[in-house]
This record gives structure tokens, sequence and C-alpha cells, in this order.
């Protein structure tokens, strides 16, 4: 099962592929809320890419004062810079 323990994602082969995916996506280029949810938001529990990131803290929104949640930055954190090193071997 997929869970966040002590900081550290733990997961099953192939969804901890899909999350380097969806890291990868994220660290691409600067991505927004509305754009994030329209194509990673899903309801099949084997492939919560953005549920498992945000969960083990890996994301973060960051929005504007005044702006709406839509147009909110999602942005990597260090946990998660470093959670893509991990998955693209760098």
């Amino acid at each position: 099962m997929d869970e966040a323990r002590g900081g550290r994602f733990v997961a099953g082969a192939s969804v901890a592929a899909n999350l380097g995916q969806f890291l990868g996506w994220v660290a691409a280029r600067p991505r927004r809320y509305g754009e994030t949810m329209e194509a990673w938001r899903t309801s099949c529990p084997r492939l919560s890419a953005w549920e498992d990131a945000v969960e083990a803290g890996l994301v973060r929104v960051a929005a504007e004062s005044g702006q709406g949640y839509a147009a909110a930055r999602v942005e990597l954190t260090e946990r998660g810079a470093a959670r893509l090193a991990e998955v693209d071997g760098r």
C-alpha cells in the first residue's frame, strides 16, 4: 500500500513511476492548480499521483493574494525536488 512514512514515500513500482512522471511534469514548467487538476486528478486509487504528492509533502500550492485557487502555482517542495532527482537518477 502507498503511504508517506517519516517524510519518505513508499510505493509499488507502478505507483512510484506514475508519481515520478507527475513530479517531472510539475518541474518541467510553471503549472497552475486548475491545469494540474485537469491533467492529474483521478478517482482511481492506483493512480493518485496528485494526492500522494500532496500527502507526502512533495508539492505545494502557492496562491498570490487575491488570486483564485485555479490560478495558484503548483510547485515542487525541496522534498519533491529530491524525490524527482532520485527517480531520474541525478
